[in-house]
């Protein structure tokens, strides 16, 4: 009896087994069957999904595809692809899907309504393409949704005005279109500004609120019978009008001056004043979260100021950005046009501008608090309870890092240099995410400028050769730095460290990893708190990539966007290649697939360095 009890056990527990795999790769191809009918939609003449094969169980080999622990597709980056075609109904069969990026493209046809059916859907960024129709209704069940970027098609028909009912919505760009009707005003988008609307010719803006009308000094009722009641009543127009000509000034000044959209306000009197979602904070307010600047709340120093921690009246912790005295000096327009564009800069992997302070003497800007710090503090000064950065975590920060600064690059405009990209700028989320911090407070970039200037930002071992000899930065003096960050991952080191000299290495962290790699010793770069866990081949493909980000060209150097792509596993092989033969290396007999060859001339070389191709700031 026995026996049979066991015989049936087994055979159920195989019988369970066989279902639930069932189930998982009925799971698994219904989604990759999904993706593929979009591939079959597209015109794909850069190949980026050739490796989207229908005939794998699952896509989550795909490159651009990334999936959960459960095999579920979260996430489809396909921004700046070249593509073209439609998208695609079946689109709204991946149930785990929260980041749908298909921005920069050439995509015409409407916004399927299948695509309110992705419930778990937080970022839908189809901005820059052609696509027409109205938009979606349906957009309104997704009730997870934080980003919504649409601008830049030609979509017609009314906003929805269910759509006002997506509480978690944060950002909203439905600009240049050809939207009708009215904004809606009430629910989410009452805190969204014109910005959001803007260049819809046929949009109805006369409906987003005014403030009220101040009632007329001289309507109230007096004596009018006589000369004394006539003198009265003109000494109270004269004077009604001569406390109201500066505002009248200042109404009209601010209304042809259309791309300003900051309000100027005492502080200290109205602290509840929004632009969109960005803040402004009393002085006061920020003392009291700061317990007035006490120096025991300081998160770090740096070239702009201390940053300290806070904790706001809602219990919303904080970091507070206290800029130096000598900031204080730019004036209030500027200073206000450069926090507006800050603001504007809204990505995952960028640090988001919670909120400001502006006075006569002070300039702080209130960002949300980092759980995790900063990639220094978690490689360099962790405290020993807590453990090491595993060398996945540090592959997904290399990506997270290089997203966010293609972004600040190719998608702000003006487009904005960080000139100072370094693992203390790179912040973690409490998922180890990477959000790039600081950007937009050296400069913002133009990309038609071509101004030098004296004043060189950074920090010592992060900045470009260019950058230091003629003043000018570009994207390019960006990418240089995030090469010599990559190393920081790698090694745990600093990029600039005398303690080095002690055992006659170099200071500079870019020599030593030189020095290493031409002696073979690729073991000896590798960060020793990660105690051999890690995958030697991964490390070579991120160690290539840095190279190629630090070469002295900055020609040479790749862009943010082909870092990403290499990173997620496209062209590496073929810009490495490609790096070699123009070194015409095959002669010296270097093997160009072995990274332990010898292959340093050109990374030592003092190749031409062609200025005139960078841009300068404003």
């Amino acid at each position: 009896m026995e026996r049979v009890i066991s015989a049936f056990m087994c055979s159920f527990l195989l019988w369970a087994i066989l279902v639930l795999d069932s189930v998982l790769k009925v799971s698994a191809n219904t989604e990759g069957d999904a993706l593929f009918a979009l591939k079959n939609s597209m015109s794909d003449p850069n190949s980026v999904l050739q490796s989207w094969d229908s005939t794998l169980v699952t896509p989550c080999t795909w490159f651009h595809v990334t999936c959960n622990n459960e095999n579920s597709v979260t996430r489809v980056d396909l921004g700046s692809a070249n593509l073209s075609g439609q998208l695609v109904s079946q689109l709204g069969q991946l149930p785990n899907l929260q980041y749908l990026e298909l921005y920069s493209n050439n995509i015409t046809g409407t916004i399927p309504d299948e695509l309110g059916s992705l419930t778990n859907l937080v970022s839908l960024d189809l901005y820059m393409n052609n696509l027409t129709g109205s938009i979606p209704e349906k957009l309104a069940d997704l009730k997870k949704l934080r980003f919504l970027r649409l601008n830049n098609n030609t979509l017609f028909g009314k906003i929805p005005m269910r759509l006002t009912t997506v509480n978690s919505l944060q950002v909203l760009d439905l600009s240049n279109n050809n939207l009708t009707g009215d904004v809606p005003v009430n629910g989410s988008f009452s805190s969204f500004t014109p910005i959001s609307f803007r260049n819809n010719q046929y949009l109805n803006n006369a409906t987003i609120p005014t403030p009220p009308a101040a009632p007329n000094p001289s309507s109230s009722s007096g004596n009018d019978n006589g000369v004394l009641g006539a003198i009265a009543g003109g000494v109270a127009v004269g004077a009604a009008l001569l406390f109201a000509a500066p505002v009248i000034a200042l109404v009209y000044w601010k209304r042809r001056k259309p791309q300003e959209f900051f309000v100027d306000v005492a502080a200290e009197e109205d602290p509840e004043v929004h632009l969109g979602q960005l803040k402004r904070f009393s002085l006061r307010e920020l003392q009291v979260a700061t317990d007035s600047f006490n120096n025991k709340n300081i998160l770090g120093r740096g070239g702009f100021g201390k940053v300290y921690r806070g904790r706001l009246t809602n219990g919303d912790l904080v970091a507070v950005k206290r800029l130096k005295e000598e900031r204080t000096q730019v004036g209030e327009m500027q200073f206000q046009t450069e926090v507006e564009m800050i603001s504007m800069a809204v990505h995952r992997n960028l640090l988001r501008l919670h909120g400001f302070c502006m006075t006569p003497t002070e300039r702080v800007l209130v960002y949300p608090f980092m759980v995790n710090g900063s990639v220094a503090s978690c490689l360099r000064d962790r405290p020993e309870s807590q453990p090491p950065l595993e060398w996945p975590k540090r592959k997904r920060i290399a990506l997270g890092a290089a997203r966010g600064l293609a972004y600040l690059h190719d998608h702000c405009d003006p487009k904005i240099i960080h000139r100072d990209v370094k693992a203390a700028n790179i912040l973690l989320d409490e998922d180890f995410e990477a959000v790039v911090g600081d950007f937009g407070l050296a400069k913002l970039l133009d990309y038609k400028d071509t101004h030098v200037t004296t004043a060189v930002r950074g920090t010592i071992g992060h900045i470009a050769p260019e950058y230091l000899s003629t003043g000018k930065s570009s994207e390019k003096t960006d990418v240089f730095g995030y090469g010599v960050m990559l190393l920081e991952l790698i090694t745990g080191q600093r990029a600039f460290d005398l303690a080095r000299l002690a055992n006659n290495d170099d200071v500079m962290l870019l020599d030593w990893v030189k020095a290493l790699l031409k002696d073979k010793r690729l073991e000896t770069l590798v960060d020793a708190d990660l105690e051999g866990n890690y995958e030697a081949t991964e490390v070579e493909e991120v160690i290539q990539v840095a190279l190629l980000c630090t070469q002295s060209s900055p020609v040479e150097r790749p862009k943010m966007s082909e870092v990403v792509r290499m990173l997620e596993g496209e062209g590496l092989a073929e810009k490495w290649n490609k790096w070699w033969q123009k070194e015409d290396m095959i002669q010296q007999n270097f093997d160009p697939s072995n990274l332990h060859a010898p292959y340093w001339p050109l990374l030592d070389s003092t190749s031409n360095i062609t200025p005139d191709e960078l841009s300068g700031p404003r």
